[in-house]
């Protein structure tokens, strides 16, 4: 298991988890609670639909990726 960030504020990245891949935090957009997912760093552009980990409710996740990092961000209420 790969250690946590000290701080969980919104867009904190962790170590990269297996190449190509990145663990992402942020704040669910239903029940506030912070939250991570798996990014996978090796595509540009992605748009997809997950479920909160706490919730289960369904999040919008729209990010972008730059240099292998992400240089965009969001998760929305669908």
């Amino acid at each position: 298991m790969f250690p946590f960030p000290r701080s969980f504020q919104e867009g904190t990245l962790c170590e990269p988890c297996i190449l190509g891949s990145m663990e992402y935090f942020f704040t669910c957009p239903y029940c506030s609670e912070r939250i991570s997912m798996v990014l996978d760093t090796s595509v540009k552009r992605q748009t997809y639909i997950e479920d909160c980990e706490v919730c289960c409710r369904p999040i919008e996740v729209r990010y972008a990726v730059k240099d292998d990092e992400v240089c965009q961000f969001e998760a929305r209420a669908i």
